[in-house]
């Protein structure tokens, strides 16, 4: 088979969803979805785990020679998070004027509402053999990032376990 897309390889689910929903968020929110997906690394994962972006309400500009305003924007959080929004808000400003490339954001509403937090399913390895399992603890064990060294380890153990099904 000949065909363009077996050559790519595989491609995150997120790049064409982005494509997708970046225009219908601009539009209904004025929000990017590059803002909510690195909401929990701009504002750090404090807050980001506790709050999202909603919208960015841009003020109306009555001629085209209108100066340049920036718009406000909403977040969702709750109870405790709240206070501490208000009290970072100038914080919070600037990592997002930083994050958009210029001074999009001049303030900050707070909405308090529940935010729907991402829960994070571990499926459980397939088995693979004791020998196969050492075989890649030791491939990996020179990796000083924990993180990284148990995603490679979870990544080897799937890839033999897919080749045994075979």
């Amino acid at each position: 088979m000949n065909d363009d897309r077996s050559k790519k390889g595989f491609r995150p689910l997120a790049d064409p969803a982005a494509g997708i929903l970046d225009p219908v968020l601009r539009k209904r929110a004025g929000i990017t979805i590059e803002l909510v997906q690195a909401w929990e690394e701009v504002v750090g994962s404090a807050l980001g785990g506790q709050s999202r972006p909603l919208k960015l309400l841009w003020p109306r500009r009555a001629h085209e020679d209108d100066p340049f305003q920036p718009a406000t924007l909403v977040i969702a959080c709750q109870g405790f998070t709240a206070m501490r929004i208000q009290h970072e808000t100038g914080e919070i400003i600037s990592r997002v004027n930083s994050f958009l490339g210029f001074a999009a954001v001049g303030r900050i509403k707070i909405e308090q509402k529940p935010v729907a937090l991402p829960v994070a399913k571990k499926r459980a390895l397939p088995p693979v053999d004791a020998e196969t399992a050492s075989m890649i603890s030791r491939s990996v064990e020179q990796i000083e990032d924990d993180s990284l060294r148990e995603a490679l380890q979870r990544l080897g153990q799937s890839i033999h376990a897919e080749k045994i099904k075979r």
